[in-house]
């Protein structure tokens, strides 16, 4: 009788390349499946604030949070799911293969054949990213308009919501064709050499991209407006000076016509930096703390009045001590250490994609056995061949990435901001019904950020100094 191994042996290699990228894809989902129902069981039996967050949460405050985020939980457990099963069923009725030979059909009629490759990949391109949006919408929509709607983070109407969403397909589009395929060629006329050519290009396109965005493509979805003259203005531009900030701008985004959750960042290369605030964690500019002026509704078409769920937002002080956080990320180098770790992992993949991209058997595993488009190419090697890779990154990153908020926060402390960060944290968590306890092994594998208490921890000497 064969054993196992035996058996696994005497299969040819396309099969065990798709076995085991299968074998992996469901190891990933039932490990992150895990990890969620321990954090499940956090939020279903933590019903009263622990001794230790007495003075940060009240009661109501903690049950919403943990009401909200088990919600999401839940939520995630069956989108997660359903995404599993929808990508196994695409492997294995041959998806991908079908999908390309029907974007070579629909090119051919337009008049071009099967030797314009970039063609039919551009059609694939399109009606790949379209069946996903059109199988990711009924779950948008129930996350926006179950979830975010039951717990008054949601501002959007039904409306605004489509509008969005068509205009974001677009955009995508719009970006996403005509890069494939400036890459496609570089690819198929670089010679030995292509992947360096690639790995440049990517690197000049993010670059861009990061230029222009909050300029000309965040503003298509967002009202941008310059921060007033005043007393907040002034101390940021105060602050930004004592560190040697190159400050050009300040913007308010209105974040308040989409969701009532808060956020700020800086962008911008060299001595062109700014500074973006959503509305939503300014207390004074928030929509959702002005009631609606006489004779109005409140809010235009596209949005709707919440006010029975005020954000309390920061004052102008726990801004500045958010912002000296985000200023410490860019005085401590951790923007450009975290460009230099991407376009240093962004060539590693291209050179092994390089010395991979000949290997038929490859593209036997998905069912291309007498092409090997590179687009198809590009999607196995990077997506399915290089997933183990990729989770050993993404945790290695996350890591990372909680030492960085640490430092920022400590930076921020040395500006003398501790007692308004703390603060500012605890509102900030508060006004996004963040849930302050978490499951040990879930928090290390995904928290991006350490958890508050955590961060309030390491604020708190400074704090009382």
């Amino acid at each position: 009788m064969a054993l196992p191994d035996e058996l696994w042996a005497e299969l040819p290699a396309e099969k065990r390349i798709f076995c085991s990228v299968l074998l992996f894809s469901w190891a990933v989902y039932l490990w992150e499946a895990f990890l969620a129902h321990r954090q499940r069981r956090v939020y279903r039996t933590t019903t009263h604030v622990p001794q230790e967050l007495g003075q940060i949460m009240d009661s109501e405050t903690f049950e919403k949070s943990r009401l909200y985020q088990l919600d999401k939980s839940t939520f995630s457990f069956w989108s997660g799911l359903y995404s599993e099963v929808e990508g196994t069923m695409i492997l294995l009725c041959g998806g991908i293969p079908f999908l390309w030979n029907l974007s070579g059909q629909i090119s051919g009629r337009a008049g071009f054949g099967p030797e314009y490759e970039i063609v039919q990949s551009l059609v694939f391109l399109l009606l790949a990213t379209l069946f996903s949006a059109v199988t990711g919408l009924p779950w948008s929509l129930y996350n926006t308009f179950v979830i975010e709607e039951k717990h008054g983070f949601n501002q959007q109407t039904l409306g605004f919501f489509f509008k969005d969403a068509i205009k974001k397909f677009i955009v995508t589009q719009c970006i996403l064709l005509p890069v494939t395929s400036l890459l496609l060629y570089i690819i198929k006329i670089g010679g030995d050499y292509f992947f360096i050519y690639a790995w440049l290009f990517t690197l000049v396109v993010s670059l861009v991209l990061v230029t222009i965005y909050a300029d000309y493509i965040a503003p298509l979805f967002d009202k941008f407006i310059p921060l007033p003259e005043g007393e907040l203005k002034q101390q940021i531009e105060t602050m930004a000076k004592s560190i040697d900030f190159p400050l050009t701008k300040v913007y308010v985004v209105e974040g308040s016509k989409r969701s009532s959750h808060s956020n700020a960042y800086f962008y911008g290369f060299f001595k062109n930096k700014r500074i973006v605030l959503f509305d939503t964690l300014l207390e004074d500019y928030s929509a959702l703390n002005k009631e609606p002026a006489e004779g109005e509704d409140g809010e235009n078409e596209q949005t709707k009045s919440k006010t029975k769920n005020k954000k309390q937002g920061c004052k102008n002080e726990e801004v500045l001590a958010v912002l000296g956080h985000e200023l410490g990320h860019w005085k401590l180098g951790h923007t450009v250490k975290n460009i230099i770790i991407s376009q240093m992992n962004s060539f590693l993949c291209f050179f092994l994609f390089a010395v991979l991209i000949g290997r038929k058997e490859l593209f036997a595993a998905f069912g291309f056995y007498d092409t090997q488009p590179t687009l198809i190419g590009l999607m196995i090697i990077f997506q399915f061949i290089f997933s183990p890779y990729n989770e050993v990154l993404s945790f290695c990153l996350t890591v990372l990435s909680r030492r960085f908020e640490f430092q920022a926060d400590a930076f921020a402390k040395e500006l003398g901001k501790a007692k308004d960060l703390y603060s500012a944290l605890i509102k900030l968590n508060k006004d996004n019904l963040g849930f302050p306890v978490s499951d040990w092994i879930f928090s290390m594998w995904h928290y991006s950020h350490p958890p508050l208490l955590e961060r309030l921890q390491a604020l708190k000497d400074a704090k009382q100094e």
